[in-house]
């Protein structure tokens, strides 16, 4: 069954557009406490935010309707996704919330929840929820003696900072790197260049001041050239480039070059493979990874299990079958040791951990395998379903046939903007392209007659 309201990632799209208005936010308040309304127990909710000028919109809203439900809400103010998550488990709260749009710009916002345990809601509750949407929302309200109270939290920068330091090997410190990180003017903007600096690092920082519209305005892991320049112009040992709520993490090397989630992984998975502590004997990641990433940990011993994009499947798949390491290209990184979603500057820690016990030039230490071309174009779209098309379907099941094994294709709608994704990967680059925009120019036309 097809949902109403939820993607991959939660519930996004435009601020004050459904479904990201304050009525629906205030709904889904209402909608989620009632759902983990159990038992006589005070409930509580604890909510984060992103540096969004909506959040304080969305915010309001969903207090409202917590509230509303008979919850008690705790505001912790803009602080990374993974904080939000470990901080749902820390305060023993029924439900946490984060409010953003990840990588997207400031126009967007979202709303992401993760259950009492930290990890994020299943399909099946996310279907209970919509019921409930669509149902008539004051038939669930609590009595006027059972409303909640709302506070803000003091500390929990601090508690994340202190959660963040005790993922690196107690013997090792960052003393006598130079580290300069980007924070997309998001969520992490004040905790992680403290808990690099306290690690002993020098740190240069850019994107950290937010003004409520230039998150991930050409900076942060989407735009990660701004980082590059910077790393080049203090001659920097490393980059981190985070998102606007900072659940991943790209790497730029003293070069300038940027490494991206598929090599962050292997070498990861390595490291903790020599020290023992690999579980599932390799790495869950999506069918958007490289293929050069599969090759890589084939030829080691290892295997590489993909699930379909979003992290939350390959958090199902990874809780499912053992696996303490996962994510996807776009460095949105998994380490089940650590948490519960996925977190850039744990990630980052890990690469930083590796490069200190290497003692080699992160350019060295990250390229662990020669990718394979691949390439990906979007297709915009309005409305109707294009990958429904005949000419469409005819179109891809040709492409399949011309790689035939040697390469791969993966056509998806996006989960988080009216996109349809076309990704080839194959060892000869010339016809990946060709193949690549014969299909977006099949499905333009498909776009352009609906």
């Amino acid at each position: 069954m097809s949902k109403r309201y939820f993607g991959t990632d939660g519930i996004r799209g435009q601020s004050n557009m459904a479904p990201m208005t304050p009525d629906i936010a205030m709904k889904v308040g209402i909608a989620v406490g009632n759902l983990f309304r159990r038992g006589e127990h005070r409930h509580r909710v604890v909510i984060g935010k992103d540096t969004r000028l909506s959040g304080y919109m969305i915010e309001n809203a969903l207090v409202a309707g917590f509230t509303a439900a008979g919850l008690d809400v705790f505001l912790l103010g803009p602080i990374p996704t993974p904080a939000v998550a470990m901080l749902t488990r820390s305060l023993r709260a029924d439900i946490g919330v984060m409010i953003s749009a990840s990588h997207n710009p400031f126009q967007d916002n979202g709303i992401k929840l993760f259950g009492p345990d930290g990890y994020k809601l299943s399909d099946e509750l996310e279907h209970q929820i919509e019921a409930l949407l669509d149902d008539d929302i004051s038939t669930h309200l609590a009595s006027s003696s059972q409303m909640g109270r709302a506070k803000r939290v003091d500390g929990v920068h601090d508690r994340y900072i202190e959660f963040a330091k005790r993922t690196m090997p107690r013997s090792l410190t960052l003393s006598g790197m130079r580290v300069a990180i980007d924070c997309a003017n998001g969520a992490a903007y004040k905790v992680a260049p403290a808990a690099l600096w306290e690690l002993g690092a020098e740190v240069v920082t850019i994107g950290d001041e937010p003004n409520g519209t230039n998150i991930n305005l050409n900076c942060g892991s989407t735009h990660p050239v701004a980082l590059a320049r910077k790393v080049h112009e203090v001659r920097a040992d490393i980059g981190i480039a985070l998102d606007g709520d900072a659940d991943r993490v790209l790497i730029v090397d003293e070069t300038g070059a940027i490494v991206d989630g598929d090599q962050l992984m292997a070498l990861i998975a390595e490291s903790w493979a020599s020290d023992g502590l690999l579980r599932g004997n390799g790495l869950v990641a999506t069918v958007m990874s490289n293929l050069g990433l599969e090759r890589y940990l084939d030829a080691r011993g290892m295997q590489l299990v993909r699930t379909k994009v979003g992290d939350r499947y390959v958090v199902e798949h990874m809780r499912s079958h053992d696996f303490n390491l996962g994510g996807e290209q776009s460095g949105h990184i998994v380490m089940s040791d650590f948490a519960t979603t996925g977190d850039g500057l744990v990630a980052a820690l890990q690469v930083l951990a590796c490069v200190k016990r290497m003692d080699r030039p992160v350019s060295e230490v990250c390229a662990r395998f020669e990718p394979v071309p691949q390439l990906l174009k979007n297709v915009r779209f309005s409305s109707g379903r294009p990958l429904e098309d005949k000419h469409v379907i005819e179109a891809i099941a040709e492409a399949e046939k011309a790689l035939a094994g040697r390469g791969r294709l993966v056509i998806r709608p996006s989960g988080t903007e009216p996109l349809i994704r076309v990704m080839a990967e194959g060892d000869d680059p010339s016809q990946i392209e060709s193949i690549v925009d014969g299909l977006v120019g099949v499905i333009s036309g498909v776009r352009s007659a609906a």
